[in-house]
């Protein structure tokens, strides 16, 4: 098992494995009639984080689900890495996680089946640590490992954060820093350095369990999580549903220790190319460094939270229990030219 690396059996790695959101919109469209369902509150049509049902009793039910390749070689970190991103879901909408059950390909014949139980148990520990227990789930033979969870839970209609509800003239924040791309890239390419490696990781097993102290809050307005698209996609998402432009201050974006070093030696991940090719004509000219990181594939990033300036402090102070010291990224504005503007 010491001898084995996840990421050598996989093309992807990842939330970089994800469709790139031009292509995803293209496989997206149906010409089926749809019937009209009344209580789904956000459904596929709203491109946001989970399917919202509507319980009837002031609360509704969440569903999501989210699965990928390793993207790093040790099978307990990448059961956990995957866990963690997927039940991040249900925090971005406000909600707190109930049960998950398991989505897990193996290929049988090239891995041992004491490493795929490792990938589990990495899984299983980070819902210990959600407490949920993680209740079944389904297995096939497949060419490359893939892990990942489907994920119940449940949420305060009046706390569901949604793509389309972001207010012009609000503050934008980011409670993980970017570069989880580049650096687990870097990894793939063998040229990742020493500890280089640890802080990526350890972003990427960090439950994001601020989302639903921040979704009880009259001041967030809207919420999602930077994933596979990259923040600036994510962020696209949030302006065109809630029909605002953006501007984001590269510089006050937080980044992971050594991404610019690992950035000029070319360690870009494909997931990067893809998304700024999908979304970059909707973004103001970027210079090459912001356009690499901002695009970055992210896999089980931070919470991307749009506040009203009027109730900052009542946030920050409620970020700061969860030991986060946040500052605005940007800002939201009326609709313009530019669907963002990086400055």
């Amino acid at each position: 098992m010491e001898n084995i690396k996840l990421t050598e059996y996989s093309h992807g790695a990842g939330c970089g494995c994800k469709i790139s959101p031009m292509l995803l919109e293209e496989i997206l469209k149906s010409g089926v009639a749809v019937s009209d369902y009344p209580s789904l509150l956000v459904g596929n049509d709203k491109k946001d984080d989970a399917a919202a049902f509507d319980l009837g009793d002031g609360t509704s039910v969440l569903s999501t689900t989210d699965f990928f390749m390793p993207i790093v070689d040790d099978p307990f970190t990448f059961g956990k890495i995957a866990a963690t991103n997927a039940i991040s879901d249900i925090y971005a909408m406000g909600g707190r996680p109930l049960m998950a059950i398991s989505i897990f390909g193996w290929p049988i014949e090239k891995l041992p089946a004491e490493v795929g139980k490792e990938v589990i148990e990495g899984g299983r520990s980070v819902c210990e640590e959600a407490g949920i227990p993680l209740a079944g789930g389904h297995s096939i033979d497949s060419p490359e490992p893939i892990f990942g969870l489907a994920v119940t839970g449940r949420v305060k209609n009046s706390n569901l954060m949604r793509n389309d509800t972001a207010e012009e003239g609000c503050d934008i924040y980011l409670t993980k820093p970017l570069g989880i791309g580049i650096l687990t890239t870097a990894q793939k390419q063998k040229k990742i350095e020493g500890e280089d490696i640890v802080p990526a990781i350890e972003a990427m097993t960090t439950l994001n369990l601020p989302g639903a102290d921040f979704a009880s809050l009259d001041s967030v307005v809207a919420m999602t999580d930077v994933t596979g698209f990259g923040l600036l996609g994510h962020l696209v998402e949030i302006c065109e549903a809630s029909g605002v432009s953006a501007r984001v201050e590269f510089e006050n974006v937080p980044l992971l220790p050594k991404v610019h070093k690992y950035r000029q030696m070319g360690c870009i991940p494909g997931g990067a190319r893809k998304n700024f090719k999908s979304y970059g004509h909707k973004i103001s000219p970027m210079s090459q460094p912001q356009r690499e990181i901002l695009c970055d594939a992210q896999t089980s990033g931070g919470l991307l939270v749009v506040v009203k300036k009027d109730g900052r402090e009542e946030f920050l102070e409620v970020a700061k229990g969860y030991g986060l010291d946040l500052k605005p990224i940007g800002e939201t504005l009326k609709k313009s030219s530019y669907t963002v503007e990086v400055v």
